[in-house]
């Protein structure tokens, strides 16, 4: 039940175009209290979201997203993107006075700069990999020479997820080197970062944040590898499920206790005031849990999984974080069933993909099935046609992975697009089906 100190948001925008957002919209559009919620720009699917509307204003046009806010009078802004918060969207809307569940440009560099990044995490002795900074191939090559093995190579700026390689060998290691200062990032590969190979199964934990006082979600794992069997180059997210078992109940508090409690007091002790949420993609060593990187926005796809999981408090816990009341919040109820999500990818994916194709079948949703479109637009002819690498999420919640994949599974069948691309082995580690 809320508070009087804890106000449900009746007038929401969701900033951002892609799946994550969609995602965003449907769990705050089900929040008793909120009479509207608004995405900018949204996507060829979002209007199929029962109650939200879509604008045309693009993420990184903050004057139109501020005239929006003002016109509809908007009580809450979630921007889902890390590039609008990177260029300082919240600090501009915070300036004029609309809560904002996202951190400013400062805290933003948690994701925007990965040196900025380890360098917190060293000051706040927060586990991590060993790393070298460099903003020359000469000076990047000299590290690879001097240490005699592979290493990961990180753009240290924003590259959308697809500036890190993890090198097998060291002559990968100098290749990766050379694309990063060849352009291919753009400002992105101006520097990067290297740092020592960690082994283990990797988990992404993600904490809702009001600067102060921090509410964790179930762990969630993503499969980044575009071929089945986790083969073949990087991708945005091929899949996820939710909670991963791979951190218990008592993990989990070990991570907040390690990991999660020390970067915010880092972020604190740095005079940033970070509301948002806190991404910690980890890394479960032999040693413990170690930090590969902090994001400052939700992942996706594990926000298309997380979404359906979470209760009916959502949107006052995002607006007491972006206001800084997380304390006086009612609890977030989070829903014991496992979440499965499936993406299906253009022809091409990761590399040149396919844009235009007409996505054609109907997928009948409900409680425990959605379909969020990601990389879709709606054409004059009322068509929904693929425009981007990851065209749509398929998830399905039910007591037991194998039911909830099943679902999953059977949900993508029904939608079609020439050249879909998507793994049948989402969720191998926890499957037995």
């Amino acid at each position: 039940m809320a508070s009087a100190n804890s106000p449900t948001p009746a007038r929401v925008l969701v900033v951002g175009g892609g799946g994550r957002e969609n995602a965003l919209a449907w769990a705050l559009g089900r929040c008793p209290g909120v009479e509207s919620v608004w995405v900018a720009p949204g996507n060829g699917g979002t209007l199929d979201l029962e109650g939200i509307q879509q604008l045309a204003i693009a993420e990184g046009d903050q004057a139109g997203l501020l005239a929006a806010c003002q016109e509809r009078g908007v009580e809450l802004v979630v921007v889902g993107p890390e590039g609008p918060l990177a260029a300082g969207l919240a600090d501009g809307l915070r300036g004029a006075g609309f809560p904002v569940f996202g951190p400013g440009a400062d805290g933003a560099q948690l994701e925007a700069s990965k040196q900025w990044a380890k360098g917190l995490m060293v000051e706040a002795a927060v586990p991590t990999a060993g790393y070298w900074y460099a903003t020359s191939s000469a000076e990047a090559l000299a590290v690879v020479e001097q240490q005699q093995q592979p290493l990961v190579v990180k753009a240290d700026g924003l590259a959308a997820g697809k500036g890190v390689t993890v090198a097998e060998t060291i002559a990968e290691t100098k290749q990766a080197i050379e694309e990063v200062f060849s352009g291919r990032f753009g400002a992105a590969g101006a520097s990067l970062v290297l740092e020592e190979r960690m082994t283990g199964p990797e988990v992404s934990v993600f904490a809702l944040t009001d600067g102060q006082t921090m509410v964790l979600l179930p762990p969630a794992q993503d499969h980044k590898r575009i071929g089945e069997g986790d083969t073949g180059p990087n991708t945005g997210g091929m899949g996820a499920y939710a909670p991963a078992p791979l951190l218990d109940a008592d993990a989990l508090e070990q991570v907040r206790h390690l990991v999660l409690e020390p970067i915010l007091n880092g972020l604190r002790q740095r005079g940033i005031d970070y509301r948002g949420v806190i991404y910690a993609g980890l890394m479960l060593t032999r040693t413990g849990p170690r930090v590969i990187e902090f994001n400052c926005r939700f992942g996706d796809p594990e926000c298309e999984t997380l979404m359906p999981l979470l209760g009916p408090e959502l949107a006052q816990v995002l607006l007491a974080c972006a206001t800084g009341s997380l304390a006086s919040a009612p609890a977030l109820t989070i829903a014991t069933t496992c979440s499965a999500c499936v993406i299906a990818a253009a022809h091409g994916y990761p590399g040149t993909v396919r844009q235009g194709d007409v996505i054609e079948g109907s997928l009948t949703t409900s409680d425990r099935l959605q379909l969020f479109h990601a990389g879709t637009q709606r054409g004059p002819d009322g068509l929904c046609r693929t425009s981007g690498g990851r065209v749509l999420a398929v998830v399905a919640q039910a007591e037991t992975f194998d039911d909830a994949f099943e679902q999953a599974y059977a949900g993508l069948a029904a939608v079609t697009y020439a050249g879909i691309t998507y793994r049948r082995d989402i969720g191998h580690q926890v499957r037995q089906r």
